[in-house]
């Protein structure tokens, strides 16, 4: 059975931004981007980011390095999985009905809403042909 990765901290979450953002970086590289956290503390949870599997590190000239090994659109993906399956008892329907139910949608949305509409329903019945 595939073991589900665990969700990103919101702690977690700003440090991987933080190396999406300037890429391969190292402890004192992320820390001075979030410079309201200590050195000591970027520097562990980037070592539990490299346990978790969702940062790479490498050493070059004794100094660590760490890399995103997962990207945004993973985490996007894996996030929203999360909340289909916990609060819609896995229906996207029910996501987006709910979305659109939050009546906070402009013109614009829901024109891209209808459009990917009909390209998701194109696919499907691509595939069923």
């Amino acid at each position: 059975m595939h073991k589900r990765a665990t969700p990103l901290t919101p702690l977690e979450l700003q440090i991987m931004e933080v190396l999406w953002e300037i890429g391969p970086a190292s402890v004192q590289a992320v820390q001075q981007r979030l410079d309201h956290l200590a050195y000591t503390t970027v520097h562990t949870m980037l070592n539990v980011l490299v346990r978790k599997k969702r940062v790479k590190r490498t050493e070059k000239e004794r100094a660590h390095i760490y890399r995103a090994a997962i990207s945004r659109g993973e985490i996007v993906q894996q996030t929203v999985k999360d909340v289909v399956d916990k609060l819609f008892g896995g229906s996207s329907a029910q996501l987006m009905m709910n979305v659109m139910d939050a009546r906070d949608l402009t013109a614009d949305d829901v024109a891209r809403l209808r459009k990917r509409l009909h390209e998701l329903n194109d696919e499907i019945s691509g595939d069923a042909e």
